[in-house]
């Protein structure tokens, strides 16, 4: 392969990795924007219970997450990528973290399997077929600690471009401390 095709290869590898990150980060920060960028707008997604286009796709999303979470996590592992022209087929490996709004704690883990499609230079998913291979919940509730309530209860950042990784430039706003270690 000559560096050329090597270049091309690898940078619509990462435009395709970048989408699948910013589909994440649009369904944990409830940013329609962001989720819809990730989808061709004729795209189908099939996510089990739910199979749609990608505006009803982030109206069910986003009812599903308010009405059972207090804040939810998607982070993406494995990630294979086929690229034939304009046409990608992936497989991209999830894990799903939730504070339920009953203290409680929702984990699942499973795979996107997506068509993807280069259409005006532009990579985003065509289709998508999401298999959840394990779900459950842990019950004992969130190890106390001191700035959740900060960031993720009423109305406060966390689900909203009020969260902190929307501010430019960066600053923090809390105030300075520096409380001791805890003893052993």
């Amino acid at each position: 392969m000559d560096l050329e095709k090597t270049v091309r290869m690898l940078a619509d590898r990462q435009a395709i990795m970048d989408c699948l990150t910013r589909y994440c980060r649009g369904v944990d920060r409830f940013d329609k924007d962001l989720i819809l960028s990730s989808y061709h707008p004729d795209a189908e997604d099939d996510h089990g219970e739910f199979v749609g286009s990608p505006e009803e796709f982030v109206a069910w999303v986003f009812a599903l997450h308010d009405h059972g979470q207090i804040t939810t996590q998607h982070a993406l592992s494995n990630h294979t990528c086929e690229i034939d022209g304009d046409t990608a087929h992936t497989e991209t490996y999830y894990q799903f973290n939730a504070r339920n709004r009953d203290e409680s704690v929702w984990v699942a883990g499973g795979r996107y399997v997506d068509r993807f499609e280069r259409r005006n230079d532009e990579w985003r998913i065509a289709n998508r077929y999401c298999l959840v291979e394990w779900s459950g919940t842990i019950n004992e509730g969130p190890i106390p600690y001191e700035d959740i309530a900060d960031v993720h209860v009423n109305g406060m950042p966390g689900r909203n471009r009020q969260d902190p990784s929307y501010t430019r430039p960066l600053v923090n706003n809390r105030k300075r401390r520096c409380p001791p270690p805890p003893s052993t």
